[in-house]
């Protein structure tokens, strides 16, 4: 996506720079011909002018096409990266999972070993009392 987008400001620098370079022609150009110019002048001025236009045209048309690859770039990123997140997501819910069947896998465990101790403990204690004779 750096790269479209370095792209797109590349192409845009350069259509800024076309349409600057364009008004301070046009600006030199109205600046001569009020001063006074030959016919010859006029149409150079002219036609350099139609020139940078056909360039500011085609310079647009570059920077349109950048800016499509730029945002098809983009979108293509944002659907993987909602689906990486999305993932991530399932692997943490599973991972939780797993954590809670272990706890409750090791309670019952520790749960049973009770159960057998409880009833081993209790001939024990009965073991320890005095009978009387």
């Amino acid at each position: 996506m750096a790269e479209a987008q370095q792209a797109l400001n590349e192409r845009e620098a350069r259509l800024n720079e076309l349409v600057g370079y364009r008004a301070e022609y046009h600006m030199r150009y109205k600046a001569a011909s009020s001063a006074g110019m030959e016919a010859a002048q006029i149409q150079d001025y002219r036609q350099f002018i139609a020139k940078l236009d056909q360039a500011i045209s085609g310079q647009l048309v570059l920077v349109e096409g950048a800016r499509n690859v730029y945002e098809e770039t983009k979108r293509q990123w944002s659907a993987t990266r909602s689906k990486s997140l999305a993932l991530d997501k399932v692997v943490t819910r599973y991972r939780h999972e797993e954590v809670r069947s272990a706890e409750r896998r090791e309670q019952g465990e520790a749960d049973e070993r009770n159960q057998h101790l409880k009833p081993a403990l209790s001939l024990d204690s009965s073991n320890d009392e005095i009978e009387p004779d």
